[in-house]
């Protein structure tokens, strides 16, 4: 079970940090209006930096949060031969909404729990415009990065703000999500909705974790990465791996940010047209898709990229989502040599 427990802790745990790791600051937002109209009162935004900002401000590069990741979480993402060289660039590591460090469901003093709105992936672009407009005063994104729902927030933005950012790497992103992909998501909805234990989100302890982790435990990798890398013997101890990952996020907090996905479609201010969304676009693309991704379905994406005859970057190994920790010593690369070009 070696090769797959190291893979999921290198992707979800807390990394440790070092010497690059910057203080984690706040941006303050004030009540910050979403796109349903709902307002998020007192909004603050979570975010790192590393690197420095050179004299023109052209190297800064935003990476912002996959789903229940913090910016802690991409301490290890950041560096000299890392995903993203900070010895070159000015990373802005931003904690997106709903993560438990951003303005969430489990830390809002005025909005507790469920009587946070409900905000979407559109959203958590918005407060990330205003994060480096306003608190950072940079003009202009040399480049956006993101895995997983950091990736959807990447396709986001460069149709949100298409002359604000000069290249956009969305890895194992999508968007917008196929009917598998709701599927995954339904059931953990379903699984938290049906636990004795949620009460309209009022409850005591982790309603449905056993579930929520079994249920991620088999969208995550794959039939064969499993079965090569955990035995019948060592299932128990897969098992509870699983659920100790999963008790770690509030589920107000993953209720939230699950919806925000599942409503994620970048074409919806073009009137439901791909086409529209793409010839919105103006920066280059690089593109990253796992084919045995089970989490994020890489079609929509694929799609997208014909549309734009963007580079696609397709990983094939066995290990789906978490294609980006397994195959790393193919991606960063390629992505050091798109950043470059």
């Amino acid at each position: 079970m070696k090769r797959l427990v190291v893979s999921i802790f290198t992707l979800f745990l807390l990394s440790a940090g070092g010497a690059a790791q910057e203080t984690a600051k706040f941006a303050q937002l004030g009540d910050f209006r979403l796109e349903n109209g709902e307002i998020i009162r007192d909004c603050r935004i979570g975010y790192r930096t590393f690197g420095e900002l050179n004299r023109e401000k052209s190297n800064a590069v935003l990476f912002p949060t996959w789903f229940t990741g913090t910016t802690k979480d991409l301490i290890d993402q950041v560096g000299p031969g890392k995903l993203i060289d900070s010895s070159q660039y000015f990373v802005i590591a931003v904690d997106a909404l709903g993560n438990g460090v951003s303005s969430s469901p489990s830390n809002s003093e005025t909005q507790a729990r469920l009587r946070f709105p409900q905000f979407s992936i559109r959203d958590m672009v918005n407060t990330q415009y205003r994060l480096i407009t306003e608190e950072l005063k940079i003009p202009h994104l040399h480049a956006v990065i993101g895995i997983s729902m950091g990736g959807m927030q990447v396709f986001q933005w460069i149709v949100s703000y298409p002359e604000f950012v000069d290249k956009a790497i969305p890895i194992v992103g999508s968007p917008r999500l196929t009917a598998y992909d709701l599927l995954l998501w339904q059931n953990q909805i379903n699984a938290i909705e049906e636990s004795a234990k949620w009460n309209q989100g009022e409850y005591t302890g982790r309603p449905g974790i056993k579930t929520l982790g079994g249920i991620m435990a088999l969208a995550i990798t794959t039939p064969q990465n499993v079965n090569e890398s955990t035995t019948r013997s060592q299932f128990p101890q897969f098992m509870a791996l699983w659920e100790s990952l999963t008790q770690a996020f509030d589920v107000n907090d993953r209720y939230r940010q699950m919806r925000a996905m599942m409503e994620h479609d970048i074409s919806r201010a073009f009137s439901g047209s791909m086409e529209r969304a793409a010839a919105a676009v103006r920066a280059d693309l690089l593109i990253v898709v796992a084919s045995q991704d089970h989490t994020v379905n890489p079609q929509p994406a694929l799609d997208f990229a014909r549309l734009l005859r963007a580079t696609v970057i397709n990983l094939q190994g066995d290990c789906g989502h978490l294609a980006t920790v397994c195959e790393k010593d193919k991606l960063i690369p390629v992505v050091s040599h798109f950043l470059k070009e």
